[in-house]
């Protein structure tokens, strides 16, 4: 008992009331700060099937390195130059074909109910409406394609509108293919609002080879070192464990390797026309890690710094980019450009923020690496480079800096990152790019009648015939001829 006690030795039922209330309420304190937690401990950003299926499959922002995407207290954006995929699309026509043939595999079996993981198949129809759909941007479902490239263009309004008088016409460039001028007058919609119609001014570059070095799409014609590029390999150890699973599950079924990945491949697409696909969910998050693993391969070894010409092509972009930074706003503060994915990965294998220290396996999956394409070229996917007008900190002195954004995340430049929010110098930015940057022209043997540098940028058009298409786009178009 304790010294001095009011109360007597057999406690009374109000006694009792009181002391289970005052539990109670403690009890309840305690839950209400742990249910008022200032952050979530948890991070499932890997989990996400969104960061496991390449290039295929609807946007998602890139996982930062904690940067603030916003620009740092002491600096303002006085230009900003952009390259963005186009939106979230239907399969080509030659993936639709190997698809199609895998389902046809399936629908061929002798089983007559499907079971297991494949139930769902009983009443699942195709989500790509007819052939004439392939090669298209996707209009339907929350991750349409033509939405997305609207919303970015609506998103940057907010972000970049400053840089825009009201008045002025702002040239948009797309490559010349469908998907990418779709996508590039949504963007400009997104943007521009009800002046679309009147202040943006759509270039189409063409894609043609004999452009050389003034395209959003140049290529290499006499790249050599597309030896690992051609022997990659689709049949992986987990996907022969998907197909044996789905097999043993449907007595039946005669599913590869093979088929698992134009599945798999299937999966993601589906996402881009409809809100939710029961295929994502028939193969574990371990397949999907090496499913996005291939991408990463394909993107590194095909069109990226695993061929040691990327760069080089990369690099008319880039010099042409670094052109306009030293121009300044003077120059034109605002410059959107649209192309494709394996357009955007040789810029970043010329600029060098993303690349390996060493080349990407080929017989085992990396789970540390740089070079990862569900953050790299999503659909959608885009990378800006800012100019910064900056006053004078604590840190860095007054003056002009450069900072990379991809899909939404401040990448630093490794060798240059002291400026506000680790942003460089445009000077010392100016220095590394011409140092590292290779030559196009002698690297792909560009012939001496062809365009030699990135022009369109000076020499554009201002009118807004384009901003619109002048008729249905042809069955199954790629390359626009108009």
């Amino acid at each position: 008992m304790p010294l001095f006690s009011f109360l007597s030795a057999t406690p009374t039922v109000m006694q009792l009331i009181f002391t289970v209330a005052a539990i109670a309420s403690v009890a309840a304190g305690f839950q209400s700060v742990i249910s008022e937690k200032q952050f979530s401990q948890e991070f499932l950003d890997n989990y996400s099937i969104l960061k496991h299926y390449g290039g295929n499959g609807p946007y998602s922002s890139r996982r930062s390195y904690g940067i603030s995407r916003e620009p740092p207290d002491s600096c303002s954006v006085d230009q900003v130059i952009m390259i963005m995929r186009h939106g979230e699309r239907y399969p080509s026509p030659d993936l639709g074909a190997s698809i199609e043939a895998a389902l046809a595999k399936i629908k061929s079996s002798n089983v007559s109910t499907y079971q297991g993981d494949l139930d769902f198949l009983n009443s699942w129809t195709y989500y790509v409406p007819n052939h004439c759909a392939y090669n298209a941007e996707t209009s339907t479902g929350p991750y349409a394609g033509l939405l997305e490239g609207f919303k970015r263009g609506s998103d940057y309004r907010a972000r970049y509108g400053h840089l825009w008088d009201g008045e002025s016409i702002v040239p948009i460039f797309a490559a010349g293919y469908q998907r990418i001028i779709a996508t590039s007058r949504k963007f400009g919609e997104g943007f521009f609002g009800a002046n679309y119609s009147t202040n943006a001014a759509i270039n189409i570059i063409s894609e043609a080879k004999e452009m050389g070095a003034n395209s959003l799409t140049p290529t290499c014609d006499h790249d050599n070192d597309t030896s690992t590029c051609n022997s990659l390999t689709t049949v992986w150890p987990q996907f022969k464990v998907a197909a044996a699973r789905l097999n043993s599950q449907n007595p039946g079924l005669d599913l590869n390797a093979t088929d698992i990945y134009y599945l798999m491949s299937m999966a993601s697409f589906e996402l881009n026309a409809r809100p939710y696909s029961d295929w994502i969910n028939v193969f574990t998050l371990d397949e999907w890690v090496t499913f996005g693993y291939v991408q990463d391969l394909n993107y590194y070894y095909c069109a990226g710094p695993g061929d040691k010409n990327m760069a080089a092509v990369g690099a008319v972009y880039v010099n042409a980019s670094l052109t306009l930074l030293n121009q300044g706003p003077s120059a034109g503060t605002l410059w959107f450009n649209f192309a494709h994915d394996t357009n955007i990965t040789p810029i970043l294998a010329a600029l060098g923020v993303l690349t390996p220290e060493r080349d990407l396996p080929t017989d085992r999956v990396v789970f540390d690496s740089k070079w990862s394409s569900g953050d790299i070229v999503p659909q959608a996917g885009h990378l800006t480079i800012e100019r910064l007008n900056c006053t004078s900190t604590a840190a860095s002195p007054a003056g002009v800096y450069v900072r990379l954004v991809q899909n939404e995340a401040v990448i630093p430049v490794e060798a240059c990152q002291s400026g506000p929010g680790y942003s460089c110098s445009l000077a010392d930015f100016t220095e590394i790019m011409s140092k590292q940057l290779p030559d196009f022209v002698s690297t792909c043997s560009i012939r001496s009648s062809y365009p030699q540098y990135l022009d369109f940028w000076w020499n554009y058009n201002t009118t807004t015939d384009l901003n619109y298409p002048k008729g249905p786009v042809p069955c199954a178009e790629g390359v626009a001829t108009s």
